[in-house]
């Protein structure tokens, strides 16, 4: 990969000793890694109220939303495979299991009406992180990691719209809900996600074929760049012919971690594609510091954006390794003095924003630095156990197909969408640290 590799983890590290916060990491220390990470998940797993009489298992309480409660789940799946602490490992498991719905796709009736391609990727991506990881399975007579994202990528290729635009997955499943006309990158990113890690995880080439293909119809439009910045959507009441040209760090992620996936799997052409991303962009310097360029600069006042603009370093490898002290500072405030806040800056303290999204943040990288000692992501020839199904998906959830009836959703129904999706993608630190070690 043009002479260069990153030495994962403590070597970059290597000059710092003892940081010190109200959550203390020694970064040469798993003990102490591994300390900060279990405080940080507690800390995390206290918004879950899914085990609580009355409350709805595997999802969140308001104001967090459904792909959220993925995110989170996701997130301690990574807990679990960096530290290899099982405490949670039955909330976990009972909690995505109760969202997979009928047809076992992650389309339960209690999203349904106001689910899009990315919320289902979003979980999908969490259940292939799980087979990837090799977390435990769940019982026989229950739905299996992989055979869950494979009914997502199914369920998503019947969806791929070839009346506009020259293809490409909209990013709402069902016409009645506003953004049925918006052709965006992370429902298309959640796509070519699962295609390049399927590809890679059962060595089937028609995975692969498919995450090329809306690869190249990201560029074909412009919501890729020809330096690889990734731009949001553009509406195909237009053919797809202007594009909103607003940036999220997720967005660029979830193709950085795909595009290190198809490196791996057979496709050596890759590997110049991400590090010529990550560089055109600006989100690596020469000493690997990963930016999020809007991170410092706008007020973000959703929930959503608290965890998408925020997670700086979260979907490269190198960010973990340059901004798990900073994260480690921010974790000093609540009542318990370990709250976890939003801005990651050097000598930063506890700023007094906090949430969900702050929390997984910082224990995603956190956690991250314990890659060297992690296993290899596995595959199904390399001791990968998830039982999978090509076939998985009902294919009869989208607009076009015949098959369950679904009518528009009410206000009461609407009231738990979110407007804009992000998530941390789980499984990516490893994934990038796996590439380039590969290299």
């Amino acid at each position: 990969m043009r002479g260069r590799t990153l030495a994962r983890g403590a070597a970059i590290c290597a000059t710092w000793t003892q940081l010190t916060s109200a959550i203390s990491l020694d970064i040469t220390s798993q003990a102490s890694i591994k300390s900060a990470a279990s405080t940080v998940a507690y800390g995390m797993m206290k918004y879950y109220t899914g085990n609580n009489t009355g409350d709805n298992p595997g999802n969140l309480p308001s104001p967090y939303y459904w792909w959220e409660a993925g995110a989170t789940f996701g997130t301690m799946v990574e807990y679990w495979y960096y530290t290899n602490d099982t405490s949670y490992n039955p909330t976990v498991t009972a909690a995505i299991l109760s969202q997979v719905g009928t047809d076992d796709d992650f389309m339960p009736t209690n999203q349904t009406k106001t689910e899009g391609n990315d919320d289902q990727g979003f979980w999908g991506m969490t259940a292939m992180s799980a087979a990837e990881m090799n977390y435990p399975n769940p019982s026989a007579d229950e739905p299996q990691w992989l055979a869950l994202a494979q009914a997502v990528f199914n369920e998503m290729v019947t969806r791929w719209d070839d009346s506009t635009c020259g293809g490409g997955l909209r990013w709402q499943i069902f016409t009645f809900n506003n953004g049925y006309t918006y052709k965006n990158s992370i429902a298309n990113g959640c796509f070519f996600n699962l295609g390049a890690r399927l590809a890679r995880y059962t060595g089937n080439q028609t995975y692969a074929d498919w995450a090329e293909k809306t690869w190249d119809w990201m560029e074909s439009v412009g919501l890729m760049s020809d330096t690889y910045i990734v731009y949001d959507g553009t509406s195909d009441t237009t053919n797809c012919s202007t594009v909103d040209h607003l940036q999220f760090t997720y967005n660029q992620g979830i193709y950085l971690f795909g595009a290190a996936m198809m490196y791996n799997y057979t496709y050596a052409d890759w590997a110049e594609k991400t590090w010529d991303w990550m560089e055109s962009v600006g989100l690596m310097s020469d000493t690997y510091i990963v930016y999020d360029g809007t991170s410092d600069t706008t007020n973000c006042s959703t929930v959503d954006h608290l965890q998408f603009t925020y997670n700086q370093g979260i979907y490269l490898f190198g960010a973990a390794m340059m901004y798990n002290y900073a994260a480690a500072a921010q974790c000093d405030g609540g009542t318990d003095g370990t709250t976890c806040g939003e801005h990651w800056t050097d000598n930063s303290t506890y700023d007094g924003n906090y949430g969900l999204g702050q929390q997984m943040s910082a224990l995603s990288v956190i956690q991250a630095m314990l890659i060297d000692e992690a296993p290899e992501l596995v595959t199904n020839t390399t001791g990968g156990t998830s039982v999978g199904n090509a076939n998985a998906g009902s294919g009869s959830t989208t607009s076009s197909t015949t098959g369950t009836v679904i009518t528009p959703a009410t206000g009461a129904d609407k009231a738990g969408a979110g407007i804009l999706t992000a998530l941390v993608l789980s499984g990516v630190l490893g994934g990038i640290g796996f590439m380039v070690m590969g290299s």
